[in-house]
Order: C-alpha cells, then structure tokens, then sequence
C-alpha cells in the first residue's frame, strides 16, 4: 500500500471520530438543555400560609393561602346547648384515627384538636344544619384532603358571620430587621477648621449607615404566635399612696383606702409644699406628686409572644382611647425569605363591626421602639398578631396557643 494512500485512510478515520465525538456532544448538551428547561419550569411550592374561617350561620369552612380561597366545604357545627364557640384557635393535635372520650367511644376519623375541653375538626354526619356536640363535623373526603395539608399550630378562627382576610399596610406592624452599623465621617466643615486637614482631604458624601450582617434565625420556621391585650392599671389612689411612702411621708398600706394616715400624709405634703392644707386628693396633687417622685404612668396593655405553645417574650404597650371597643382581630405576616426588609399582612375581624375596621384599630396601638426592634429579630414567616379586649387566659395554658373565646 503506497503511503499516500495509507494518509487518505488515516485521515477519513480521524475525520469519522471527530463527526462521533460532534454528534455525542451535541446530544449530551440537549439533554442537559432539556432538564434545565424543565427544572426552570417546575414550580416551587406556595409558602403563602394557609389559615381557616368557620362560619357558624353559613355552616361553611373556608381554607385560604393568604388571601387566595383555595378550598370551601360545608359543615356541622355544635346543635342548641351544645354551641360550637367561635374565637381565635389553633390546630392543637392531630390524629388519623380518634375515639371521643365524652360521648360513648364515637369513631372521630382525621381528627384536629382546636381546643382541650373537646371541641375539634373531624370527619361526621352532615344532615345541613348544626348537629355535633360542639365539634365541628367535615364530610369525608375535604376532611381527608385537609388533614394532608395542615400542621400543628395553624390557625383556625370560628366567627358567628360571615368574615374574609384583607390586605393590610400599617407601620405598626412588624417587618423584617434590617440591622445597620454607623459610618464615621468627615464633614466639610471639620476639615475646613483643621489646618491639618485642609488641602489633605476633600470632603464627600458618604452613607452614614451599611448594612452588617445578621445572625440567622434559628426558628425562621416556626410562626411565632403574638397577643395585644388591655392590662388593669393600679389605681390612682393605690399610686398616690405608694409615693407618698416613697418620699417619706408615711401614708400607711397600699391599699387604695384613703384613711387617716393618708390623709395625715397628705396634710403634711401640703404643709411642706406651701399648698392649702386639705387632706383631701385632687388632680392637681396628683399631678404634682407625681412629677415630684419621677413618676411615669404605665403603659395600659400588654404583649405576649409564644412560640411552639411556650411564652418566649412579653413586654408593655399602649393602646389609644383604652375605654372604646377594642373587639378581636388576626394579623398574619405572609411569606418572605431570609434577609428581606419588608412582608405583606392580611387581617380577619374576628367580631364582625365590633371595635371597628381591622386597619383602623391599628392607628390605636402603640409599640415603644425598643420592643418593636425586638419583634423585627423575631419575625418569621406566617407570624400572627391578635389585638382583643376578650380574656384569653382561660383557655389558654401549656400545649397551646392564644386561645380567644369571643362569644
């Protein structure tokens, strides 16, 4: 075989190879192309929270992702003398299979537990109209579904009338820290006032804050559960008693009574305040007596914060025109990912008009900067805030959360 020959065949095998080695890449990148399309085109799950209302006229659950209803089912709620109540509650337990331990072993299939004392979601008779023993009664098949889709501590508010969640902007209401540290600069006017400087450096606008970085929160999973209620403030006479004590003038016990040696104390505070000596206890003693003793007057309400059913934080708060309706309202925070500077909130009026509009409340309330620093490193996603005049110590305790009783 000549060698040009030899070259002709070794070169249309090389040529052979590299057309193989071509086509083998060529498919090898399509494939990858296919399942990186069809990795950008998979949705990534909703973590919108979801939240229940029940509405004990119109005998409907209603289950919504934020303020997108995604699932409605009739119901059975508590027959006459056996009301089912309406409030503010969150899914306490579940259980696929459940017994009552009340009313004769009955069968309570995918049941979720609301509160302690028996009242709960499970699968039941239907017959259109209330029925149960409380309890509130879901056909089959939507108790089923829902029970694949809820978790421990989802709330669930029961209300007499119909109620719906709307969106709600408030500054008020909590929004992700954003920490930031101060930047030391020099102005032009320093620099124009040390000879030092002058000529040395020219002066420019700086930013006067960077953001630093935050420690993560470790519980940035957990929905944090926060209540606003009135707090009884101590009496003004109790008060009056108590500083006259303080500044030596012995009022005798803190008791509120107004008796002789209050009134002696009085008289002699009088006395040595060149004041008409009296005894008797008017405002502008009050007034007076209270500037005098560095007296701040407290705050009229309180904040509790839970988190998996266990007290974390508390700290005092103010509520403006404390003696008006203050009624019972749900603010949840949607969802926003970790180091985000801001999340959306909707609200549901728990009592109808009672206490006015949801977002009206919230120009009452007052939150001292310190403690809403505070809320801002705790803020998670699907984090709730329940303002209410109504008590919500009787049922609430370990193993629970907030638990408003509104009827």
């Amino acid at each position: 075989m000549s060698s040009k020959m030899f070259q002709v065949m070794r070169t249309g095998r090389l040529g052979l190879l590299f057309t193989a080695a071509v086509f083998s890449v060529s498919t090898i990148s399509a494939s990858v192309a296919r399942d990186t399309t069809a990795d950008a085109g998979r949705e990534q799950p909703d973590e919108t929270p979801l939240h229940m209302l029940v509405s004990i006229k119109e005998q409907k659950i209603k289950v919504y992702r934020g303020l997108d209803l995604i699932e409605v089912s009739p119901i059975s709620s508590g027959k006459r003398g056996h009301s089912t109540p309406t409030g503010v509650f969150s899914i306490l337990e579940k259980r696929r299979k459940h017994f009552s331990n009340l009313y004769d072993n009955a069968p309570m299939p995918f049941m979720q537990r609301l509160t302690w004392s028996g009242i709960a979601l499970h699968v039941g008779r239907l017959p259109g109209y209330p029925a149960s023993h409380g309890c509130i009664r879901l056909p089959r098949s939507f108790a089923k579904s829902l029970y694949s889709m809820t978790e421990r501590g989802m709330h669930v508010v029961v209300t007499r009338d119909h109620a719906e969640p709307v969106s709600v902007r408030h500054g008020v209401l909590p929004q992700p820290y954003v920490p930031a540290t101060e930047v030391a600069s020099l102005s032009g006017q320093t620099i124009a006032s040390d000879p030092a400087l002058r000529g040395a450096i020219r002066p420019a606008n700086l930013q006067t804050s960077l953001p630093v970085a935050q420690p993560e929160n470790p519980y940035f999973d957990r929905p944090l559960r926060m209540i606003i209620t009135p707090q009884k403030l101590p009496s003004k006479r109790r008060v009056l008693q108590r500083l006259l004590n303080q500044m030596g003038y012995n009022a005798g016990p803190v008791d509120g009574v107004v008796g002789r040696k209050t009134r002696a104390a009085i008289r002699l505070y009088q006395e040595g305040a060149d004041l008409p000596v009296t005894g008797r206890i008017t405002d502008a003693l009050v007034a007076r007596i209270h500037m005098e003793a560095g007296y701040e007057k407290p705050q009229n309400a309180i904040l509790r914060v839970r988190r998996k059913f266990s007290d974390i934080y508390s700290a005092p708060v103010s509520v403006k025109n404390i003696d008006q309706e203050i009624g019972t309202h749900v603010y949840t925070a949607l969802d926003f990912e970790r180091g985000d500077n801001s999340v959306e909130w909707i609200a549901v009026s728990a009592e109808g008009e009672r206490g006015g509009q949801s977002d009206e409340l919230l120009n009452r309330i007052e939150i001292p900067k310190k403690v809403a620093t505070e809320l801002a490193k705790m803020l998670t996603p699907g984090t709730s805030l329940t303002i209410t005049d109504r008590s919500f110590k009787r049922n609430t305790g370990l193993g629970t959360d907030f638990v408003v009783i509104t009827r």
